[in-house]
């Protein structure tokens, strides 16, 4: 029931968790098949030259036999070795690196600290013996079975077609034996050798297909993987709800330098700074209703000057935010409140100084 209910695609998240415990698509069997193709192809470019090595260490070896006694010790043993490892060497090397790029490219380079943690499981006789008479093992014999049944069929397929050669063998002299013997052994390893990449990319195909099985999810799954990454809806509201709180006490502590706030006047206040060093008035808070009433409250208590301009207000509010500029199309009307503004305070900075000298006369 559990596993019905597993009907959604894997999350990233879930993929790169199995990921870190080493679950990966990879087919052992298109590593070795690729290998094994690799190492026949460079065996068959090298065979012209392997003739004539492989007849000069014959006859080496039938002369040191016939005037000397073969020992293992003998220098042509060393030699015949030494022969073997350099016309090998480049087959086995081809096919070392292309099993390592076939393995990596499946996969990748992968390391799970989690895949090699002990377990009992894996020490277990019963485990092992569970595993060994279950379904996947049946699968898994099957799927040596079948490659091997095709290779059987392409080697008896090619005897039947050459019958009548085969005959005839024992006629031939030996050049013509090798060269039979040679061609249609290696007609037969490049078939066989095909038929284990077309099976392997057929058992690449099956292991992503059982691997996405695996990793399906159900719907409450990805419930609670949304949780874990996004947090319970509660808690982010909360920590949305106090940032704001943080960032408008912020912005009402920056009322108190104000130059000037702009009003509607009940609707939205923004209070702007302006200073001689500035390029232009800077919107150090804004704000709508309570927000609004807050700024103009927070003024009165400072002794800034309140300036009823509907229409400046809304163009404030709308188009700047907080901590920037205004828009050079309002330079204008702005400039002309802040230039009230000055006068305003200099005939308050002038009229005590006047009084003060018509009271000394």
């Amino acid at each position: 029931m559990a596993e019905a209910n597993k009907t959604e695609k894997a999350t990233p998240r879930r993929r790169q968790k199995a990921r870190e415990q080493g679950q990966v698509v990879r087919s052992r069997e298109l590593v070795t098949s690729l290998a094994t193709v690799t190492a026949l192809l460079a065996l068959a470019a090298q065979a012209p030259a392997f003739a004539g090595q492989w007849r000069g260490l014959l006859r080496q070896a039938l002369d040191t036999a016939h005037s000397s006694d073969m020992r293992p010790d003998s220098p042509l043993f060393v030699h015949t070795g030494s022969a073997v490892f350099r016309a090998t060497l480049l087959a086995l090397g081809l096919s070392w690196g292309v099993a390592m790029v076939a393995a990596v490219s499946q996969g990748g380079v992968v390391f799970a600290p989690a895949a090699l943690e002990p377990r009992g499981s894996r020490l277990s006789p019963a485990k092992k013996m569970e595993q060994l008479f279950s379904l996947s093992a049946v699968g898994r014999l099957l799927k040596s079975l079948l490659p091997g049944a095709a290779m059987v069929w392409l080697a008896t397929a090619v005897l039947q077609r050459d019958w009548s050669v085969l005959l005839t063998l024992p006629h031939l002299a030996v050049d013509g034996l090798v060269r039979f013997t040679a061609n249609r052994t290696f007609e037969i390893a490049w078939k066989s050798a095909l038929v284990l990449v077309v099976w392997s990319g057929a058992d690449y195909l099956l292991e992503k297909q059982k691997l996405d099985s695996q990793l399906r999810m159900s719907r409450q799954d990805l419930a609670d993987e949304f949780k874990e990454t996004e947090g319970q809806p509660a808690v982010k509201a909360r920590i949305r709800r106090l940032q704001r709180q943080l960032r408008r006490r912020r912005m009402l502590e920056q009322v108190k330098r104000a130059t000037v706030v702009i009003t509607n006047p009940t609707e939205f206040a923004v209070a702007l700074e302006y200073g001689p060093a500035m390029a232009a008035p800077v919107v150090l808070a804004k704000g709508r209703n309570l927000v609004a009433r807050q700024i103009k409250e927070l003024a009165r208590w400072s002794n800034i000057p309140l300036v009823e301009n509907p229409p400046l207000a809304h163009a404030l509010y709308r188009a700047v935010e907080v901590g920037q500029s205004i828009p050079p199309k309002l330079y204008a009307v702005v400039a002309g409140i802040l230039a009230a503004i000055y006068r305003a305070e200099q005939r308050a900075q002038s009229s005590p100084a006047a009084s003060a000298g018509n009271g000394g006369r």
